[in-house]
């Protein structure tokens, strides 16, 4: 007979094993359904292709807006726009949460709870004023709505979430860096960002996944098809189709969307989970 914590734990088990196969499900549905044909998709309950056509991903990548543009301009596009915005991302909010963990200034207690308010709007509510913003410097239909705030440190949730990796860095250490000459600047640099790698991989990391899976902000800011990244190309595959639209190859240009995604967070997920461990648990 299992005791009572063995009946928990296997318990806890099964419920995450379900939990899993439901979230996983839909990703692997979707790559056996890149392989069948349309109709397939549609009238088969089986989870394997009768015939595995390797040509969906060849057709699916060539069919952007009727041969104007590919996948690969939308491969690059992304790329364009999310490894600056990552970039800026994490160099503007690891300096904004520098000068709230370690420095007091005026309106310091007013400012920090401002800032930290604003994760409870939501993007839609703020999108008209960002849009008129935008149009009235003539940033629409560039990759400049993205970039610029990118760089004012306009994510409050990785602001917050390096503040709290700071205040578990005891301050000793830059009372000591001082004393040897260090400068702010340089007990930050030379200090605290070896100490922050964790932290600074999971904010770059977060920001990567959203700004890559972005659609709604692309969509309203980003209008030529030359400019477009995977999401709007996704959604521009099947606008343009002038037939059917071929399921097959959006399936197959989807599974090449997520290959990226999960490169990276295989590769950097022992970041991942510190940062998020640590900047959790301590604080």
């Amino acid at each position: 007979m299992m005791d009572k914590a063995s009946k928990a734990a296997l318990i806890r088990h099964l419920i995450l094993i379900v939990v899993g196969v439901v979230l996983i499900y839909p990703v692997v549905f979707m790559v056996f359904a890149s392989f069948k044909d349309t109709n397939e998709i549609f009238t088969s309950t089986k989870l394997l292709p009768k015939l595995w056509h390797g040509e969906n991903y060849t057709n699916g990548w060539k069919s952007g807006a009727t041969g104007v543009v590919t996948f690969t301009n939308f491969f690059l596009n992304t790329f364009k726009l999310v490894i600056p915005v990552v970039a800026f991302t994490v160099v503007s909010c690891t300096l904004t949460a520098y000068g709230f963990a370690r420095f007091d200034f005026p309106g310091k207690k007013i400012l920090f709870p401002v800032l930290i308010s604003t994760l409870m709007l939501p993007n839609t509510v703020i999108i008209i004023p960002r849009f008129m913003l935008f149009k009235n410097l003539g940033w629409l239909d560039s990759y400049l709505p993205f970039l610029v705030p990118a760089l004012f440190a306009v994510y409050p949730f990785f602001i917050f979430m390096i503040i709290q990796f700071l205040r578990n860095v005891p301050s000793t250490l830059d009372e000591s860096a001082k004393i040897d000459g260090c400068s702010s600047f340089q007990i930050l640099i030379h200090i605290l960002v070896p100490l922050l790698k964790p932290a600074l991989f999971s904010a770059g990391l977060f920001q990567f996944l959203w700004t890559w899976n972005d659609f709604y902000n692309q969509f309203i800011f980003i209008n030529s098809p030359k400019k477009f990244t995977l999401s709007l190309g996704l959604r521009l595959s099947i606008d343009a189709s002038t037939e059917a639209v071929k399921w097959n190859e959006v399936m197959a240009m989807s599974v090449c969307s997520i290959i990226p995604l999960f490169i990276l967070f295989f590769c950097a997920q022992k970041y991942f989970v510190d940062g998020i461990a640590t900047s959790g648990i301590k604080g």
